[in-house]
């Protein structure tokens, strides 16, 4: 699927996820219950999303626990600033056109109304990481969700390599 119909198709499932419930009874097989506190706190539809990555996952066969987390709060750190349509969009388009451009966007804390979207989207992997880890989850989720947005080029060698390249397939299409 091209990029641009994925990016079509993610609109309209978060424009219409007020339409879909959450199944809570399955995210509380995987996440702490101060865990399932954060994910509670993402909007409906990246919890959806959540829950679609970790069903890839399941459907591909065994899941470790760490994955599972993972799939279900790599993006739990979107949470920090709420942001609109338009700023969850303009950082892609911009990384499209230029990833130096994106990094010089990126800088600041996010109160910036302008910059949010380009400081959410950069930072949040690294925020998912940190709330993972200060509510008790295991190193490994927090691995996984700080580098799920990086090359797995860059994590050849690394013992988790597998399970990011799955995690970022089930993400890239769901």
């Amino acid at each position: 699927m091209t990029a641009v119909l994925y990016r079509v198709r993610q609109g309209l499932r978060a424009l219409f996820a007020f339409t879909t419930p959450v199944d809570y009874a399955l995210v509380s097989e995987f996440l702490s219950p101060a865990l399932m506190t954060h994910f509670r706190a993402m909007r409906h539809s990246e919890q959806l999303h959540s829950l679609r990555v970790l069903r890839a996952l399941l459907a591909a066969g065994a899941v470790p626990h760490a994955l599972a987390v993972a799939a279900l709060l790599h993006d739990v750190g979107k949470s920090r600033y709420p942001l609109s349509l338009w700023q969850r969009t303009l950082p892609v388009l911009v990384k499209r056109l230029s990833r130096r451009l994106l990094e010089r966007l990126n800088g600041g804390n996010g109160a910036s109304r302008w910059r949010r979207g380009f400081v959410v989207y950069v930072h949040h992997p690294a925020w998912s990481a940190d709330i993972i880890a200060e509510n008790g989850g295991d190193p490994d989720a927090v691995w996984l969700a700080a580098h799920h947005a990086d090359d797995p080029a860059n994590w050849r060698d690394h013992p988790l390599y597998d399970q990011l390249c799955r995690l970022q397939a089930a993400d890239d299409t769901e």
